[in-house]
């Protein structure tokens, strides 16, 4: 038996233990978001985030199950310390677009509905419930009528250190997603956007997921949508996707980098065992011509592709199709790349005559490569002595309509066996291609 003195010790760390967990317990706050039929719910959360009500650190902010909120102007939360969002209910956005455009130039308004300006331990937290925890965009209202002017950014988890991103669930959004700028150690997680129009409207810049900061890990997330499933910009490093699903976007995407000669810095992306299926790009790299920096050690690894035209496609050499024919740059900068591997991938090329996808607006498209056939598996536009160790190796496609499949690839812009033959031409693989060398 021990001595009194150490059962005495031992008995007051226990209590002290105990009472320690009572005290947590009893400090965690839970805040029922309040509902009004027919009325604006989102002051009311306002008010209760800005009255040192107690709800910034330590709660959970619950929108309830069986409720459909009405979220009719932004919500923007302060420095969150231990907080968790919970969407059970509903949250619609309101149905009138001049009403929205209205705030979206205001300029109170922060960029997105709702903003998430830092914090530590925060948690937004949908629902698996198929019909609760939706938030309602309207935006095919937006779409039929191609309004692309004075939208609002989705959500902006910005700033946020230890943060995570699951269950949630986006139906009909008006563009941009979810945007991670500035953050770090987040984790997003069984989230779904389905953003896929009813009509023959274009859901335009419907991006999935924006990233943005360092230590990412995205999975097993399903996006339906009309740009960049993911997306990833400047600054960003050691950013995770995997095991997802990508339909009607513009692909697994890094940039646009060095825009107006800006200096990049992409570092250590894996993106990996996802299925793209109708996607105008599989694997996408952008640099606007003259930029600046460097992008290093990026992977596409696993990638199965159904129905894509363009199902690897790098470009050093990005311009505005939209305002223009490409510009004579006299700069001889551009941002550098480095370490890219793509590998195993595997699927059908959509290179049916005369197709034509839905963001195309103008003769040409803005997609549109000069000289391309439509049945490249891999498009490398690189600009030389500025990409270093590019390869693809086990790429295995073949075309809708049964045609040899192609690539297009300067050999005199590459330093190195980029795993086929570098021409505008058959694709032939080479050693390291066929994972040999």
């Amino acid at each position: 038996m021990p001595p009194p003195n150490t059962r005495f010790s031992r008995f007051c760390f226990l209590l002290l233990l105990t009472l320690s967990s009572l005290s947590t317990t009893s400090a965690w706050t839970t805040f029922t978001v309040p509902h009004t039929p027919g009325a604006d719910d989102a002051p009311s959360l306002t008010i209760a985030l800005t009255n040192s009500t107690g709800i910034t650190s330590n709660s959970t902010i619950l929108f309830q199950k069986g409720v459909t909120y009405n979220i009719w102007t932004p919500i923007v939360f302060p420095t969150l310390n231990n907080v968790e969002v919970v969407i059970e209910g509903n949250l619609t956005y309101p149905e009138d677009i001049g009403t929205i455009q209205d705030i979206v130039v205001s300029s109170s308004f922060k960029g997105a509905w709702f903003s998430f300006t830092g914090g530590n331990n925060v948690t937004l937290r949908g629902s698996k419930d198929p019909e609760w925890g939706w938030v309602d965009g309207h935006g095919q209202a937006w779409w039929d009528i191609n309004q692309q002017v004075n939208r609002p950014h989705g959500w902006a988890f910005s700033k946020i250190n230890n943060g995570v991103i699951r269950d949630m669930k986006l139906f009909k959004p008006i563009a941009w997603n979810f945007a991670t700028s500035g953050s770090s150690n987040i984790h997003a997680f069984d989230n779904t956007i389905l953003a896929k129009s009813d009509s023959d409207a274009f859901p335009f810049n419907t991006d999935g997921f924006s990233a943005g900061g360092t230590d990412m890990l995205f999975e097993n997330n399903h996006i339906v949508n009309g740009d960049d499933c993911i997306t990833v910009g400047s600054g960003a490093k050691n950013i995770h996707f995997r095991n997802s699903y990508c339909e009607g976007g513009h692909g697994l995407s890094i940039g646009s980098l060095g825009k107006g000669g800006s200096v990049a810095d992409v570092q250590n992306v894996l993106i990996e065992n996802i299925v793209m299926k109708n996607s105008l790009y599989g694997a996408r790299f952008k640099s606007w011509t003259g930029g600046n920096g460097l992008a290093r050690n990026i992977t596409w690894r696993n990638i199965q592709f159904d129905n894509v035209p363009f199902p690897i496609y790098i470009t050093q050499n990005y311009w505005d199709q939209g305002v223009g024919p490409k510009p004579n740059s006299t700069s001889t900068n551009n941002t550098h790349i480095a370490d890219f591997l793509f590998d195993g991938f595997d699927g059908t090329i959509n290179d049916t005559p005369g197709y034509v996808e839905g963001s195309c607006v103008s003769d040409p498209c803005w997609y549109a490569v000069p000289g391309a056939t439509g049945k490249e598996v891999i498009i490398f536009d690189l600009y030389p002595g500025t990409a270093t160790n590019v390869v693809a190796k086990n790429i295995f496609a073949k075309t809708e309509t049964g045609a040899p499949v192609a690539v297009m690839c300067n050999f005199t812009t590459v330093m190195n066996d980029v795993g086929f033959q570098c021409v505008d031409g058959p694709f032939v693989p080479t050693a390291a291609g066929l994972g040999r060398a």
